[in-house]
């Protein structure tokens, strides 16, 4: 019988792996603009506040989760005996890289054909070897590199470890705004939503209400909580960072627990979010901008006179594909 309430973070998780973050030097307090409605050009009868996780080091939220992950690594990776091993379209990728090469240590991240070449290339420039699969492709090549070869996977967005430090989230959050009464976040595997969600939540926020967004063509959550299972889904999105072809139990199981909705936006509503914040000076990549896509479209409910907090949670993007998109 599937348990939504077994293997739950705890706030003390979170506040232990924000502990870590910070003592990592490798992870940002990211500013919050504040009362930004006007400058944003939506709805004045909101009060919304934006979380930058677009300035995060190497650009988005994932260092979070990885700097954590990697300080629960057993000792045989630790010291280099164990080759790590991940997927990733980009995003996580970068920061797993970046990490990696921060320890010392050897790693592999297996990217879907999918993704564009220049993100295979940054991550290639750390040190790691990348190998291009077809998405179906991605989980059977890392259980054969753990079962055969003794590998150590972090996983992209379904571990408990990378959730607790998603979770330094959404305390930030509480000390910039304090007594939210909306908060929305961009979901893609779920763990930043979940771990988020949680550290709300358990911090004794149970009237903010915590919603997840993601792309009309990779709507992982949403059918897992219509289903009342994590499910599987077909993805094609320009929001590549949001399309996982599965939603994880973990990540699941926060989202029955903490998240009171998900809900769907489509690319060209995306594509509109990342063009109304790069007028506004923000650099933001699809996938970071998905939940402000739902504010712009209201597919939040009941924002009137609501203090609302929206997380950017990307910037990786280039040049030429701004261009493409604000051209």
């Amino acid at each position: 019988m599937y348990d939504p309430e077994a293997g739950l973070l705890t706030l003390d998780q979170i506040t232990c792996a924000r502990q870590v973050l910070q003592t990592s030097g490798l992870c940002y307090h990211t500013p919050v603009l504040h009362h930004v409605q006007t400058l944003c050009g939506l709805d004045t009868d909101i009060d919304l506040y934006l979380k930058l996780e677009n300035m995060q080091n190497t650009g988005s939220f994932k260092i979070r989760g990885v700097v954590n992950q990697m300080a629960h690594i057993p000792a045989t990776a630790a010291r280099g005996q164990t080759h790590l091993i991940s997927m990733s379209a980009g995003n996580f990728g970068k920061a797993f890289a970046y990490m990696v090469q921060q320890q010392g240590l050897k790693g592999t991240v297996f990217m879907p054909d999918t993704a564009p070449a220049n993100r295979a290339e940054l991550i290639k420039s750390y040190g790691l070897d990348v190998e291009r699969m077809p998405t179906s492709e991605l989980q059977p090549a890392v259980d054969r590199c753990v079962r055969e070869r003794q590998m150590h996977y972090l996983h992209p967005f379904d571990d408990i470890n990378l959730m607790a430090g998603h979770g330094s989230v959404g305390l930030e959050i509480l000390e910039d705004v304090p007594y939210p009464d909306v908060v929305v976040v961009c979901c893609g595997g779920g763990g930043l939503l979940g771990g988020t969600a949680a550290a709300i939540k358990l911090s004794g926020r149970n009237n903010t209400r915590v919603y997840g967004v993601e792309p009309e063509g990779a709507p992982s959550m949403f059918e897992s909580r219509k289903a009342g299972k994590p499910v599987g889904v077909q993805v094609k999105t320009v929001a590549a960072g949001l399309a996982p072809p599965y939603a994880g139990p973990n990540a699941y199981k926060h989202n029955v627990a903490f998240v009171e909705d998900v809900v769907l936006v489509s690319d060209d509503e995306i594509v509109a979010a990342v063009r109304r914040l790069f007028s506004r000076g923000l650099v933001v990549e699809p996938s970071g901008a998905a939940a402000f896509a739902a504010l712009m479209s209201g597919k939040i409910p009941d924002m009137k006179g609501r203090k609302v907090v929206v997380v950017i949670t990307g910037g990786n993007v280039t040049t030429q594909e701004l261009n493409n998109i604000c051209g």
